[in-house]
């Protein structure tokens, strides 16, 4: 089987995304805006993180394009990016759920 051809720099986006999301927290915080649109106190509440922390991650998150964030009055709503995000975290929960297959042996 011919390996696709994905560009060096696509590459580098994806590691660098897993590599965001190795984070629990991150992961989580992410988890949370699948949700829907949440402001950062109802995300830190969540995640039981600072609000700080959860700051902090927020602006990693959206850098990545994993979250958007929509200014109303003063705060911030956060929500995931777009159904890719959805879908990619739906498969990686779903892959987690299931049993391993049984040894070759």
């Amino acid at each position: 089987m011919a390996e696709p051809h994905i560009p060096e720099a696509n590459i580098t986006i994806i590691a660098e995304t897993f590599r965001l999301l190795g984070d629990p927290t991150r992961l989580k915080i992410l988890l949370v805006c699948l949700e829907g649109p949440r402001p950062v106190g109802d995300i830190a509440q969540a995640v039981d993180a600072s609000q700080s922390l959860v700051s902090h991650h927020l602006r990693l998150l959206r850098a990545a394009r994993l979250v958007v964030g929509t200014r109303k009055a003063k705060q911030v709503i956060y929500e995931a990016a777009d159904d890719h995000i959805r879908h990619m975290l739906a498969d990686m929960i779903a892959h987690s759920d299931e049993e391993p297959d049984a040894p070759d042996h």
